[in-house]
């Protein structure tokens, strides 16, 4: 017996669309998948013969053939020999629940624990990079475009065919060789080229070493406040934040020791804390070594932006103090040296967990572009890297001082002077009255980009402290003075301060 097409009403509603982009039999194939997804066509149910279904929609039958073969390629539809195109069965199971599910059903959350967690951690999104006082930003207008293009050019030009294939899971040996000479150099960090592990940015090296040294559920120490993207990662992979205390020498060991002694981590940024602008004293660093030792724990070393100081050498890094070269991960980036959308960060670990790391990097995909690679391994080892620092620093040191001078000739008491001598932007605490969240909400109203300091803190210790942070890495030395009596304007006219 012949399956007429009016016996199944749901055909009828497919109207073609002429101006669509898609053609008539995919326009056919996303009606029968929204069909099959909404539950208007229920498993097991036949098809009409093409023919038919060809003559009742004014379709060709090579149009509708072609539809029934894509959609059973796809698992929406399943043809038996002999006896028809039937709405596959096993598609069951992703219909639609019934309203009458089980009221706790109802109620799930319809995003994870996780999400749940991230929700306001990053409420306030970055401002353009044009704002002034947009604090994690490096100059964007010093960047090398010239010298930058012609090294990737000279990359192109060589047809360079194998290296355009997946490349080391490590990362492009040239690079990673030149970066162990400029961390010996720059950084007092004596490593290898095997002892490095590349990744697209220092959020993506936090990410690798958590989830190769953590199991879910354990416990890492953060400082408080500090670097909320450090946060997220943490959180993403299923360890448990805690908090700990931030003072004038750097994160509080002994507030670590009482609040969480057995932590499997400790991430933190010694040589220029975020966003503080503290350095780790000595004594604290020994300290935080002890501890791992100890507690058969890691340290997860941020040293983002630490080239930048004003007024003393750089201090070297957590990891040049690192003995035995077991407890210490160096994670470094070029978003503060030279620009952030460049995506390229790397890890620097103790040789018996890098295939560790390696398989994490390989599992979760995150990989640097080789001929990103490429470009950057011939910028640092050529010794551009460190001519733009040497002039980026001079900028950088026009530009705080035309911040500080307009915070002391507007600042009209609202703003403190800040005395931090390191980095690319400077904290500055405000009255106790004052709702930095909206004071900073107010000010990109006006196009400033500052950020609250509240926001960097965790959990409950969120409002303990208020304060902006105000960048002076990618804002002209003209522009400080107008964005300062801007925002001192804002403070002085908001009621609660």
């Amino acid at each position: 017996m012949k399956t007429r097409a009016t016996a199944y009403p749901v055909w009828n509603r497919f109207q073609r669309a002429p101006d669509d982009l898609l053609s008539l039999r995919e326009q056919l194939v996303r009606f029968f998948r929204k069909g099959v997804a909404d539950g208007a066509l229920q498993p097991g149910i036949r098809l009409p013969a093409s023919r038919v279904l060809a003559q009742e929609l004014g379709l060709s039958r090579i149009t509708v053939s072609g539809a029934y073969e894509q959609l059973v390629a796809e698992g929406f539809l399943e043809a038996r020999r002999g006896a028809g195109t039937y709405v596959a069965a096993r598609r069951a199971e992703q219909a639609p629940r019934s309203s009458t599910a089980a009221p706790r059903e109802r109620q799930r959350a319809p995003v994870s624990v996780r999400a749940r967690r991230l929700a306001g951690v990053d409420s306030m999104s970055m401002a353009r990079a044009a704002w002034p006082l947009t604090p994690g930003l490096p100059a964007l207008d010093a960047f090398p475009y010239a010298l930058w293009g012609r090294l990737e050019g000279r990359f192109w030009r060589r047809r360079p065919m194998p290296d355009l294939s997946y490349g080391d899971p490590q990362g492009f040996l040239p690079l990673r060789e030149a970066l162990a000479a400029y961390l010996g150099a720059a950084r007092g960090v004596v490593c290898n080229a095997r002892q490095i592990v590349i990744a697209p940015g220092a959020q993506a090296a936090i990410s690798i070493a958590t989830l190769a040294l953590t199991d879910i559920g354990d416990r890492v120490w953060v400082e408080n406040p500090g670097y909320d993207a450090a946060y997220r990662s943490l959180v993403l992979a299923g360890v448990a934040p805690v908090g700990i205390g931030v003072d004038a020498e750097g994160l509080d060991v002994d507030a670590g020791r009482q609040h969480a002694p057995d932590a499997r981590l400790a991430m933190v940024s010694p040589s220029h804390q975020y966003p503080l602008g503290v350095t780790m004293s000595l004594a604290r660093r020994l300290a935080l070594l002890q501890w791992a030792k100890e507690a058969d724990a890691f340290i997860l070393e941020d040293d983002y932006d630490s080239e930048f100081r004003y007024e003393c050498a750089p201090t070297p890094a957590l990891k040049a103090l690192d003995g035995d070269n077991r407890r210490v991960i160096y994670i470094g980036t070029l978003s503060k040296l030279l620009a952030p959308g460049l995506r390229l960060g790397f890890l620097v670990a103790p040789d018996d967990l890098i295939d560790a790391l390696c398989a994490v990097r390989n599992g979760t995909d995150h990989r640097v572009p080789l001929p990103l690679q490429a470009t950057a391994a011939e910028f640092i080892g050529n010794g551009y890297l460190g001519a733009h620092i040497r002039r980026s620093k001079a900028l950088y040191a026009e530009r705080r001082a035309a911040l500080l001078s307009a915070i002391e000739a507007e600042g009209g008491g609202w703003l403190t002077v800040p005395t931090a001598a390191t980095g690319l932007h400077l904290v500055s605490e405000l009255h106790d009255c004052c709702d930095d969240q909206a004071l900073a909400a107010a000010a990109r109203t006006r196009q400033i980009g500052v950020m609250p300091l509240s926001r960097y803190f965790v959990d409950a210790a969120r409002t303990e402290r208020q304060g902006l942070l105000m960048g002076f890495g990618n804002t002209r030395s003209e522009s400080m003075r107008g964005a300062i009596q801007t925002l001192c304007s804002l403070i002085e006219t908001r009621s609660e301060c």
